[in-house]
């Protein structure tokens, strides 16, 4: 299969991505649109090592529980909104169940980022000017030029 992408070093672009959620299909559908094709990183399959997640939370500037998904997980069952919990305590969790990790997280030498909602890619991206691009559920996002 040929790639019709054109990419240098410089445009190392990766995503930690779950097909099933819709921010994070049209997160990696704008990255594309720039001219990039990422690496993409189904974390559900292929989880961060704790030293990879550790650097993602370090570089996103927040906490462990910063960076925790509630929604669709078993958030309440584990008890993680018990406030007393360690910084290891959450790292150990999300370890152990990685659909606790939030996403998609995008990473660029231009950064770390949490995308959601998706077009908080285009600043990270060497080429923003992806033209209008229309969501999933039909919204607009105009480009950074």
């Amino acid at each position: 299969m040929t790639n019709n992408y054109q990419q240098t070093n410089s445009q190392k672009v990766s995503i930690y991505h779950n097909p099933v959620c819709g921010t994070s299909r049209n997160t990696l559908a704008m990255i594309r649109a720039s001219g990039v094709e990422p690496e993409v990183i189904e974390y559900l399959i292929t989880p961060p090592s704790r030293e990879r997640l550790i650097a993602l939370i370090q570089g996103l500037g927040c906490s462990a529980r910063g960076l925790l998904r509630e929604k669709g997980t078993p958030y309440a069952e584990l008890g993680l909104d018990n406030l007393s919990l360690s910084e290891t305590d959450i790292i150990d969790a999300m370890l152990a169940h990685p659909i606790l990790i939030n996403r998609p997280i995008v990473v660029t030498p231009k950064g770390v980022r949490l995308c959601r909602p998706s077009e908080l890619v285009l600043p990270l991206l060497e080429n923003p000017a992806i033209g209008n691009f229309v969501k999933e559920d039909g919204e607009v996002v105009r480009s950074i030029n």
